[in-house]
């Protein structure tokens, strides 16, 4: 059995107009299923909307979900209590997207990293400042940084203050929501480094959601491609980037820019991601989709397996991969 088994996992939001009457639901996770296990990095890719930060908090309980399952080391985690969830929120951990505003701006870099060894009660009052000080130096910054508040630090470091606030409670799962997304290159580079770091030496399991390519291909064991909530295509990194069978997937691949003027470029998808309020009929990608069809537009497909531990989620798989381009 995995470690983390999410079984059709759903989530949608009531929207109201501006006299506050239902206007409608967003859907925002759509019967996703996925697995991970103990040591591995599975990367979550799509485009910006399409329900990655939503999953990753559904499967912390950060929210409600509509239905589904999410079994953590063997446990239903949508049936727990808020008391029986507190000792699976120190086993699992999350790393915010915006390091600025997962910071509480009030409180000291020490007084962040204190607050859950004595919650969890990790260690003795007398011996917490000790432990923060060896968190800080753990993560690449000092313990003169520790009566600092977070609008002192750059973006950089308020990440690493927020690894290392993950890192005080001794996770196995940490969700990694674009911990890099808002970084420069180089700092980008030094926080990967450091996670995969940690992950060798503690034998962490990644959910690492982003919307980078190249830094899902870096990190990665296996990827999902995510598209208007729902999993369109799951295999390892290699045979992703070797071997794409969906056509949203390939068009992600050739949008990667390239650093060569001289190569020809396919032609970009053409429309709009579709609204997840009124998603289209049939397929989610099929009004963007070179091979759709008739079938395409009136039924949707589901994820299958189609060998080599490559499971897919489109009529024409064995088609996709004639307009990617070798790069």
């Amino acid at each position: 059995m995995s470690f983390l088994e999410v079984k059709n996992l759903r989530k949608s939001f009531r929207l109201t107009d501006s006299l506050g009457r239902a206007a409608g639901q967003l859907v925002a996770v759509d019967n996703l299923s996925l697995s991970l296990q103990q040591g591995e990095t599975l990367g979550l890719v799509g485009e910006s909307g399409c329900g990655k930060s939503t999953t990753g908090k559904l499967i912390l309980q950060l929210l409600p979900s509509d239905g589904g399952q999410v079994i953590f080391d063997g446990e239903d985690l949508t049936q727990l209590s808020t008391r029986q969830m507190r000792p699976y929120r120190r086993r699992i951990q999350m790393i915010f997207q915006d390091p600025f505003s997962s910071l509480n701006p009030r409180m000291t870099v020490g007084s962040i990293l204190s607050e859950p060894l004595l919650i969890h009660r990790l260690a003795p009052p007398r011996q917490v400042r000790d432990r923060v000080i060896e968190l800080l130096e753990k993560v690449g910054l000092s313990a003169e940084h520790e009566q600092r508040y977070p609008h002192e630090f750059s973006g950089g470091q308020r990440q690493r203050v927020g690894i290392a606030r993950a890192l005080a409670v001794e996770p196995q799962l940490i969700i990694a929501d674009e911990p890099v997304s808002a970084l420069d290159l180089s700092v980008q580079a030094q926080i990967l480094n450091l996670l995969q770091g940690f992950q060798q030496e503690h034998n962490l399991s990644y959910l690492f959601i982003a919307h980078d390519l190249a830094v899902i291909e870096h990190v990665s064991d296996r990827i999902a491609v995510m598209y208007l909530g729902k999993i369109v295509e799951l295999t390892s990194a290699e045979e992703l980037y070797k071997n794409p069978c969906h056509p949203y997937t390939e068009a992600l691949l050739n949008a990667v820019p390239v650093p060569d003027p001289d190569q020809p470029r396919p032609t970009a998808l053409k429309g709009e991601i579709p609204s997840p309020v009124n998603p289209p009929s049939g397929c989610y990608f099929h009004p963007r989709c070179p091979y759709a069809d008739d079938r395409c537009r009136q039924q949707q497909p589901e994820l299958l397996d189609i060998g080599h531990k490559h499971q897919v989620a489109c009529y024409h798989s064995e088609q996709v991969g004639r307009f990617l381009l070798q790069k």
